[in-house]
């Protein structure tokens, strides 16, 4: 094996703000510990919770490289990394950890996936973490039933997407919304089968969830914008269903009078990937299942852009936006 550079490029932050406090620069090689493998990235994916981090939204300690996802190949494999790692030096493979916007990031082994030969590096991580989330959403936080209606907000945003095309597979009916009629058709075409433009004077969300569900509600409520939709999210569930609250794009929900639930008895859940993926099991089950819905399915992976990572700035500007389809990847 040949042996690493000591440096390389990593974005870190000292402090919280806007896109200002993004740092390029040169970084030491993280020293893998004996359990981790330390991989070389080819392409980082960028998420909105990458955004919480920088913002303080949610609190970590600093300095911190930012980043949540990569997919590259194995640079090493730590003395302790257990015998069921059947992963070898220069496999290509995705994985999920902290401190991936950098040249290489090291990795606990029981977070790191071999990715299939029928799919892309570049796919791979366009898919991994949205589309886990996706997965897990549809399978536990609310397990979606064939023939289900189901209500999922920014149906062209990443995770929403994604939760379109696999609703498709599982045989639910979705309606999306979407921000503007130029995304119309894109949600159409990964698998909404009503689209509702969700602006003022455009479309009328309750109103088409009324009308589909002939007044009954949707049997769940995918709902990754938070603070702004909560309320009508409430709405629009029927009696005994579920409103999943998994993001915060508008601004984190406001303690609400849990007694509301009872008029229709709603139930809400609010998960977080990382504890439907705790267990080695449950990551590589989930991770398989992904993997093989892409390729049997001919799930679409739509990308946003493939930015430098020099230029992580802008890739933060445009997701903060709201104005783009599909994965943001950086490429070292």
């Amino acid at each position: 094996m040949a042996s690493l550079p000591s440096t390389m490029k990593g974005v870190e932050i000292e402090k919280t703000g806007g896109v200002e406090v993004l740092q390029y620069k040169d970084l030491p090689i993280p020293k893998a510990t004996e359990d981790e493998v330390l991989i070389k990235n080819e392409f980082i994916g960028v998420n909105y919770i990458d955004t919480y981090f920088r913002t303080g939204l949610y609190p970590n300690p600093k300095p911190m490289i930012l980043g949540r996802e990569g997919s590259g190949s194995i640079a090493s494999i730590g003395a302790n990394v257990p015998a069921s790692f059947k992963y070898s030096v220069g496999d290509s493979v995705v994985y999920l950890n902290t401190g991936a916007y950098a040249d290489y990031t090291a990795c606990p082994a029981d977070k790191v996936f071999k990715v299939p030969k029928e799919v892309s590096s570049e796919d791979a991580c366009a898919a991994y973490l949205q589309g886990l989330t996706a997965l897990t959403l549809v399978e536990e936080a609310h397990k979606v039933q064939r023939g289900e209606w189901i209500l999922v907000l920014a149906s062209t945003g990443g995770v929403g997407g994604w939760l379109c095309q696999i609703l498709k597979a599982k045989g639910a009916k979705t309606i999306g919304t979407v921000g503007s009629q130029e995304k119309v058709q894109v949600a159409k075409d990964q698998g909404a089968d009503v689209v509702v433009v969700d602006k003022p004077g455009e479309g009328d969300v309750l109103k088409t969830v009324k009308e589909c569900t002939n007044g009954k509600g949707v049997a769940a409520v995918y709902d990754g914008v938070g603070k702004v939709t909560f309320e009508r999210s409430l709405e629009c569930v029927a009696r005994k269903g579920t409103l999943v609250s998994f993001g915060n794009a508008s601004g984190a929900v406001e303690p609400f009078v849990i007694a509301k639930l009872s008029a229709k008895n709603v139930k809400i859940a609010r998960p977080s990937l990382p504890n439907y993926i705790y267990t080695q099991e449950e990551f590589d089950y989930y991770s398989e299942e992904l993997f093989q819905l892409m390729t049997e399915k001919s799930f679409s992976v739509r990308i946003h852009e493939i930015y430098p990572l020099k230029d992580v700035a802008r890739a933060h500007n445009d997701i903060e936006s709201r104005r783009t389809m599909g994965k943001l990847l950086l490429k070292p």
